[in-house]
């Protein structure tokens, strides 16, 4: 009897290691939760995931670093420009999806994304409806941009001589931020109506959307999850010189396919930077926790046309390439000489940043970045982070601009944060809890076969190990005899 239970124990033992390694071998049970969880990630009606993705949960927060000209009458005598970093000015950000259609049998989905932003004055070092900040006056030397060597130049230098316009300006924060109406512009607005009597870098972008999107939903292929198809009834952009540069490509930055892999590459569409942006993995993080994937702007994205060809679409006019960190989008400025790049110059030309006292670059405030959980394709936390350039010279037709350098003159950076809440985080943690547990069925079933086996092993060998032996039946008996 104990011979057979010996034999029993030892087909067990290799019975479970040899289910536990085809289980790992033939990826059973991560099969299972991979397909449950491309099944859940499809926006339809009635789902969770349309709910989240509709309302989504984490506060975004908007940050805006102002930069304040501290040498002006230098500046214009050809001097280096000497700035100072003002902010934040943090403002909670809404951006619910509304009017959401599902088209073509559940496989796309239309919407808007209106952004309202609410101030939030004890995360922020001031009052934007009364700090003042001097820098470029944008209007102005737009106009001067657009005139210069053409028959406007002459009226419109008697309109800035009239109206006392000057390099730079100083308004609130709040009305460089919003807008304020300019006695320049609204004589300009009643030459040309185009011309706005207004002017603010997010004028009329308070509780209003850029547009409508379409949207896949993810039923046919996961990897299609939120993926962008058209935005404002168009599949591609017409601002950039190539093809490629034109294309829409990935999502909108809030929401991403599930199971995400190191070796992609994730796109993303923003409206903000007139184009398609992409992030390559750079490290494993957790957040609250949660694993995730951090993703980054890797040096080729921001890589000069000149250097990676890739990126030469994005020169405009073609051919005029600037330099490493440097996009011009001015096309989708309305001509305004606008000039994007991350803050500080980071990871940009080392020119760039010489150029401008008070200008240091730092990774950890600086990077643009998403963690990423791989499994749902979650964003647990994001900065999205760029800076507004106005491109200035000295135009010999205008006496405004007096000597100034040729320079990208920074006017202030943003930060565009999320960071995943507590009770969606306990939620999420309790899910893929339940998911490891699954793919780990294999592992236990290993250690149970190990146990065994070891426990088999040990019994079989019991009969060859050496026994004590007895004595004789004098050293046996007791050292003391009472007889």
């Amino acid at each position: 009897m104990t011979r057979l239970c010996h034999c029993v124990l030892g087909v067990v033992a290799i019975s479970l290691l040899i289910a536990s390694v085809s289980l790992l071998v033939t990826r059973v049970f991560q099969k299972t939760v991979d397909w449950e969880v491309q099944e859940e990630m499809v926006l339809k009606n009635g789902s969770d995931t349309l709910k989240l993705w509709e309302e989504p949960p984490p506060p975004v927060y908007m940050q805006f670093y102002m930069f304040n000209v501290t040498n002006p009458l230098e500046v214009l005598n050809g001097e280096t420009p000497r700035v100072m970093e003002t902010g934040p000015y943090t403002y909670r950000e809404d951006r619910p999806k509304v009017n959401v259609h599902i088209l073509e049998n559940g496989t796309k989905v239309s919407f808007f994304n209106p952004r309202t932003f609410y101030f939030v004055p004890e995360m922020s070092v001031g009052d934007p409806e009364v700090d003042l900040i001097r820098t470029v006056n944008v209007p102005a030397v737009t106009a001067m941009e657009m005139a210069t060597a053409t028959a406007m130049r002459l009226p419109l230098e008697v309109l800035l001589l009239l109206y006392k316009e000057e390099m730079f300006s100083m308004h609130t924060v709040h009305e460089w931020l919003w807008g304020y109406e300019d006695r320049f512009l609204r004589t300009m607005h009643k030459m040309s109506p185009t011309v706005n009597p207004e002017f603010g870098f997010f004028y009329k972008m308070n509780g209003t959307d850029d547009g409508e999107y379409v949207v896949l939903s993810g039923e046919r292929n996961y990897k299609d999850f939120t993926r962008i198809i058209e935005w404002k009834g168009k599949e591609k952009l017409d601002w950039w010189t190539t093809p490629e540069s034109n294309m829409i490509n990935g999502t909108d930055g809030s929401s991403f396919h599930p199971l995400i892999d190191q070796e992609e590459t994730i796109y993303i569409f923003s409206s903000d930077f007139c184009r398609s942006l992409y992030v390559t993995y750079e490290k494993y993080v957790t957040v609250k926790g949660i694993p995730a994937y951090r993703f980054v702007p890797p040096p080729s994205f921001y890589a000069s046309g000149k250097v990676n060809k890739d990126n030469a679409g994005f020169c405009v006019p073609a051919g005029n390439c600037l330099g490493t960190g440097i996009l011009n989008i001015s096309t989708c400025m309305q001509g305004a000489p606008i000039i994007l790049s991350p803050p500080h110059f980071y990871q940009s030309d080392e020119e760039y940043i010489k150029s401008i006292e008070g200008i240091h670059p730092r990774k950890e405030d600086h990077e643009t970045f998403l963690d990423i959980n791989p499994t749902t394709g979650l964003l647990l936390r994001a900065c999205k982070r760029f800076q507004i350039n106005v491109y200035v010279r000295s135009l010999p037709d205008f006496l405004q601009t007096g000597n100034i350098r040729t320079l990208f003159f920074p006017i202030f950076y943003l930060n565009e944060s999320v960071l995943l809440d507590d009770d969606s985080a306990g939620k999420l943690k309790v899910a893929l809890l339940e998911s490891s547990f699954l793919t780990s069925i294999p592992y236990i079933i290993m250690a149970l076969g190990v146990v065994f086996g070891i426990v088999f092993v040990a019994l079989a060998c019991r009969p060859f190990w050496p026994k004590k032996e007895e004595g004789s039946e004098d050293e046996r008996a007791p050292l003391i005899r009472t007889s």
